[in-house]
């Protein structure tokens, strides 16, 4: 049963002030919340029950955190909350150990990216984060890399200025000398259509297997502006096959 603002707000303020009878029927009232949340997160092999009460930990998280003063509804607070809980305990569960180095790294990462967002008003590059911390570009990804849970390859990693960073954008083939797509497409002719700097970017990218940083750093520019180039080009290589059927 849905509580009346001024109840809510009582409850709220009665059990952030340590009273455990308010904290526990708050939690009883967004149980539900919970369980609408804990459907995106199936078929991870883990027991739901247990998953459950990750998803309640951060829901009392929440509610020892929540901002009366500030005008946002308590399940729009609590919904990243009780996420980032259930996140978090994908990440410290993971089957892949990773150092202490990086993990520290990665924090110091994380540190530097919310107070420069704070600063500037937007993400910083991962250019922009190596000259902060002094750590080399390459290291700065291993880190973020090495902290991430398994998820989808289209999944954001970064975007600067609406240009979005996926990860697929930061990865390399694994067997690249397997991979036919451009000679299925009479590469060298489609490969005339495009600028010099979009041809180097793509041979690089597709032919020499160059992370999308790697090129930045090989060719002078910003991994956003690698992104935008490749996006670019792929766009111009497929109108072009397009209309050459």
């Amino acid at each position: 049963m849905a509580l009346a603002d001024e109840d809510f707000r009582v409850l709220i303020s009665r059990a952030q002030a340590g009273e455990q009878a308010a904290r526990e029927q708050l939690v009883a009232n967004n149980l539900n919340l919970v369980r609408s949340i804990l459907q995106r997160f199936t078929n991870r092999g883990y027991e739901w029950d247990d998953l459950f009460q990750i998803g309640c930990i951060g829901l009392v998280k929440a509610i020892d955190r929540f901002d009366l003063n500030i005008p946002v509804k308590f399940s729009t607070y609590a919904v990243p909350m009780i996420i980032g809980e259930i996140k978090r305990f994908f990440r410290d569960d993971n089957p892949v150990k990773v150092s202490r180095p990086l993990k520290e790294l990665a924090y110091k990462v994380h540190k530097m990216q919310s107070a420069l967002q704070a600063e500037w008003g937007r993400d910083p590059t991962v250019q922009e984060l190596s000259q902060k911390l002094k750590v080399p570009v390459g290291e700065i990804i291993s880190a973020l890399e090495a902290a991430q849970t398994p998820t989808s390859l289209y999944e954001l990693a970064y975007h600067d200025g609406g240009d979005p960073i996926f990860l697929m954008d930061q990865i390399k083939l694994e067997n690249p000398e397997e991979e036919n797509f451009f000679e299925k497409f009479a590469i060298k002719e489609v490969l005339e259509k495009l600028s010099d700097k979009e041809r180097k970017v793509i041979r690089l990218r597709f032919f020499m297997d160059k992370t999308q940083a790697e090129v930045a750093g090989i060719i002078g520019l910003s991994q956003v502006q690698v992104s935008r180039i490749e996006k670019q080009a792929l766009l111009t290589m497929r109108k072009y096959m397009a209309d050459t059927g």
